[in-house]
């Protein structure tokens, strides 16, 4: 029911955005980076919108395709009882326990 109600509310949004163009046909001075020049103003507001899905889209499968991976790592985790992290983890412990160890020795020959 979720997916339905997106796509009904895009395709509302799609209509509006059309008619708001159809109405807003003159042509209008659009201001480039390197110089200026005319379009119409439909293809103005069309672009616009498009741009902006696009780029708002982008921005959704880059989140997407990141929370997937934490996702599998996560499940990764839970089905092996330990992460690849965690052995790393022990052995920088080993090490820090080490040398905080020959450091406490050398105090005490002191």
């Amino acid at each position: 029911m979720k997916g339905q109600s997106y796509i009904i509310l895009a395709l509302i949004f799609a209509l509006l955005v059309a008619v708001f163009a159809v109405i807003n046909v003159g042509d209008v001075q659009v201001n480039y980076l390197f110089g200026t020049g005319e379009a119409p103003l439909i293809l103005v507001i069309i672009v616009s919108v498009l741009m902006g899905g696009l780029i708002t889209a982008s921005v959704g499968a880059v989140r997407y395709y990141q929370l997937k991976r934490e996702n599998r790592g996560l499940h990764h985790k839970i089905n092996n009882g330990s992460s690849p992290n965690k052995q790393t983890e022990e052995k920088k412990n080993e090490e820090a326990i080490k040398s905080s160890g020959s450091t406490s020795e050398d105090e005490e020959e002191k």
